[in-house]
Order: structure tokens, then sequence, then C-alpha cells
């Protein structure tokens, strides 16, 4: 299989749900696996409500825009493709990430926890910068933020969304991982996905978990009862 055709395969896995295990996202499953720049974390405290993917391209012919949302336990909330006409790439991330969480906002209560997976680093640097500086006494984040000023009202508007939701934490991914990539990149191909009725729905409360289990670097992995290394 060559790489382009293995890349088609991918992205059809995770388009459809083909790597989600029974009553588990796929979105889920690579946001846990995935970093979310400058926010450590547990693994437990990664358990968002939903899950929203997204991407954006740019071509001198016309782009695209795409998103893909799930709650946790892998029921499909919608999918979007749309063309559109950004000025650059860079551009397009953020207008269908702003896309993703007016879609999202409209379906999920304002206090629904929010996972954000982008394959741009600095979009996911910007966002996770965002809800720290809103948590923060002096209202600063923790670094400057970096925004293409071509995006305009877009990043307004994605910032006015974070703030709506009770809490959104972001993932960043490669592209060739992102179901919204094809959405993005052939909008008319899959525009069909756009006439998926419109869904408002509530995931299953997570279930409680009994025992706790320590990060591999604390944990007594030889059983001789000596003090692992940090």
């Amino acid at each position: 299989m060559n790489v382009n055709a293995d890349r088609i395969v991918k992205w059809c896995n995770v388009l459809f749900g083909n790597m989600a295990a029974h009553g588990r996202s796929a979105l889920r499953d690579l946001f846990d696996e995935s970093p979310t720049p400058h926010i450590a974390h547990p693994p437990r405290t990664h358990h968002r409500d939903f899950y929203v993917a997204t991407d954006g391209s740019f071509r001198k012919s016309g782009g695209g825009l795409g998103a893909v949302i799930e709650t946790r336990d892998g029921t499909r909330v919608a999918r979007i493709a749309t063309a559109d006409t950004p000025p650059d790439n860079n551009v397009a991330e953020y207008r269908a990430l702003h896309l993703g969480l007016d879609v999202l906002a409209a379906r999920a209560p304002r206090d629904a926890t929010v996972g954000v997976l982008v394959d741009h680093d600095t979009l996911a640097s910007n966002v996770n910068s965002t809800m720290l500086a809103a948590n923060h006494p002096d209202g600063k984040p923790p670094r400057p933020l970096s925004v293409p000023s071509a995006t305009g009202y877009h990043w307004r508007g994605i910032q006015a969304r974070l703030n709506g939701f009770g809490a959104v934490r972001a993932a960043q991914i490669d592209s060739d991982q992102n179901p919204a990539h094809p959405l993005a990149n052939a909008p008319h191909q899959y525009e069909h996905v756009n006439n998926e009725p419109d869904r408002c729905i509530l995931p299953e409360p997570p279930k409680s978990t009994v025992h706790e289990f320590p990060p591999p670097s604390r944990a007594d992995r030889n059983g001789t009862g000596g003090r692992a290394s940090d």
C-alpha cells in the first residue's frame, strides 16, 4: 500500500468511527494520546463531555472547512464540510475552529467541558493560553498570544465561545490523524455530511473510578519497595 493510500485509509477509519471501541469516542482516544500545550495534568482530567476536531484548508482554487463533533461515549453530534476562501492556511484553521465551536455551542449545555483537537500547534497553544488566562488573577496568559491579523473577528468569536463553556482544553494532533482533514480538503466530496439530522445529545454520565493509578514515574514497577525516580 503506498503512502497516499495508507493515509486515505487512516482518514476513513477516523472519520467513520472504525477506530473507536464500542461506547468510546474516537476523538476521545485521539485527545487522550495527544499533547495539550501549556497544560500538565493526570490522564483522568482529559475526559471531556464533548470533543470537536476541526481543520481548514487553503488553495488558490478555493479551500474548505471541516469539523467533527462527538460526545465522550462516541455518539456523533455533527459533521461539517463546507467550501471557503481563506487568505491563507493559518486563517483557514481559525475559521474552522470558529465554525466548529459555533455548531457545538448550539448543541451543548453552557457548563459542558470540551476537548478541542487541531493540527495547528500555534492555534492549540493560543486556545490553552486563553483558558489559563481566564483563571489567572491578572487575566494574563502564560505566554503572549500569536494570532494572525487576517483572522479578523474569527479569533474574537473563538474567544467568546471558549468562555461560554465550562472548561476547554486543546490538543495538538497530526493532520493524518485529524478526522476533519478530509472534510476540509474535499468539501464538495463530503458535502452530504451537512444533511445529517441535527442532534442535541448529552453524553452518558462518566462511570466512577474506584482505583487511582499513579503515573509510571511513580509506580513501583519492580515490586521491590524501592523509591521510583521522578
